[in-house]
């Protein structure tokens, strides 16, 4: 869509909803893996537009735009920090799918928000609204926001794994672990505030990146379209794995503090006490599904549904997924296997000759340093991925390339014939963990650690 087409749409939006008349371009936003942000002002207010890059992504979705909108204004009225829904999309607007929001103050940038003054004052804050989201029940939203069955939305994990070539022995034995756990977490218990009801509302989406922050306080809980209705302990998990940590590894709540913190604050706005069992299945649960995610995104863009360069670069994310998943599923491996270091693969060099595709990569990335300056905005976003999307080209010149396909292993584990206690295994998929993602995302914090955890490297 074209900036004209685009602010031509916000002036019918606007003067439909008594916003006022737009002014100046609309400014997209960095970040959100799938729907686009674009802030603007109309009369003398800030908005900020949210809408679906295309309608093929709202194919298959649960519930639309107009339920997500909905359901923030219920969060709202409920003492939740979320932002006001000021005008959802008609089909006249030729907007697409979305809605309008009033902008908020503060920042979403995990890197500023993480180096706040008091992060514990706001992981506080974070576990509060969290335990509010949490008592709204299905009577106080809209019609559409599903009720998760954990043993179909299982089978849908493996059917996607298996779509999605069925061929990383990581992500399988993170499926069958899944499996053999299901038990878990398959009987919710009655929840004491609910009363007596067994499932409450998740955000399906609570992490840092999603939290907008000003200073050190909490001004706003972004993104709602992953919502329903579930066990509370899979919204606490998901915002505690490593990605969402960014480079606060150290701080394994929201990247802000510790596990028991966020727990006793959650546990004192919530009335109801975390169970560490369920917690961790969310957490391997929830690392599958990311990874499958990200591995969909170059699905999307092989498909032309949106050719965002971002999407084929979050592809190569699944590595840091894989790495996240051994590090929590070892725990459940025999002390023998646990002690074996992390098999060493071998490695090609590159060539005396020609100019290897790597070399030509790292030197469009060079050249693409020199432009920098002229960028801000969601351009200068975007060149830090194509950066990254270089690096990955140079780096994985020079590496093995046999990295993290094979579906024989797959499927073995799958069915069971091999697994943690399989000699050599678990030493065999830490180096491959460990090659993959120093080729795909090098600086990833866990990565350190896992080294030398593994290997006994610094």
């Amino acid at each position: 869509m074209s900036p004209d087409e685009l602010s031509a749409g916000l002036a019918r939006v606007c003067a439909r909803a008594g916003l006022g008349v737009v002014s100046g371009e609309p400014q997209r936003l960095t970040g959100g893996a799938v729907m686009e942000s674009w802030r603007f002002a109309a009369g003398s207010e800030a908005f900020v537009l949210r809408r679906a890059p295309s309608l093929a992504f709202m194919e298959g979705r649960p519930y639309g735009h107009a339920v997500e909108a909905a359901l923030i204004e219920a969060a709202r009225a409920r003492g939740v920090t979320a932002p006001e829904v000021v005008a959802v999309l008609e089909e006249a607007d030729d907007l697409g799918s979305g809605f309008v929001m009033r902008a908020l103050p503060g920042t979403a940038d995990p890197k500023v928000i993480l180096g706040c003054d008091d992060p514990a004052g706001l992981l506080r804050q974070a576990a509060r609204d969290l335990a509010r989201i949490h008592r709204l029940r299905q009577a106080d939203v809209p019609e559409g926001v599903p009720v998760m069955d954990y043993r179909a939305a299982l089978a849908d994990l493996k059917a996607q794994f298996i779509a999605a070539g069925g061929d990383r022995p990581i992500i399988a034995l993170g499926l069958k672990w899944l499996e053999d756990n299901v038990g878990v977490i398959s009987h919710p218990q009655p929840l004491p505030q609910a009363g007596g009801e067994q499932v409450v509302l998740n955000h399906g989406d609570y992490r840092m990146g999603n939290l907008l922050v000003e200073g050190s306080s909490l001004t706003g809980v972004l993104d709602w379209e992953l919502a329903h209705f579930g066990d509370p302990h899979e919204d606490l998990a998901f915002g505690c794995m490593a990605v969402w940590r960014f480079a606060r590894y150290d701080r394994p709540a929201l990247g802000l503090g510790s596990l028991a913190d966020y727990f006793a604050a959650y546990e004192a706005e919530s009335g109801t006490k975390v169970d560490p069992a369920r917690f961790r299945f969310w957490t391997i649960y929830r690392t599958v599904w990311w990874a499958l995610g990200c591995l969909k995104m170059a699905a999307q863009w092989r498909s032309g549904a949106d050719r965002m360069l971002e999407r084929v670069v979050i592809s190569r994310r699944t590595s840091e997924q894989e790495l996240d998943l051994l590090l929590l599923l070892e725990e459940d491996a025999p002390e023998a296997e646990r002690a074996r270091p992390a098999h060493e693969w071998p490695s090609t060099f590159p060539t005396a000759g020609e100019a290897t595709q790597g070399e030509i990569a790292l030197a469009v990335a060079e050249w693409l340093e020199t432009i920098k300056h002229r960028l801000d905005g969601h351009d200068r976003f975007q060149w830090a991925v194509a950066r990254n999307a270089l690096g990955m080209i140079a780096r994985e010149d020079t590496s093995f390339a046999m990295l993290a396909e094979n579906d024989g292993l797959a499927e073995d584990i799958l069915a069971g014939r091999k697994g943690l206690s399989t000699p050599k295994l678990l030493a065999e998929l830490r180096g491959l963990a460990l090659m993959k993602l120093a080729v795909d995302i090098p600086k990833y914090p866990a990565l350190d650690h896992a080294r030398k955890k593994w290997t006994g490297e610094n």
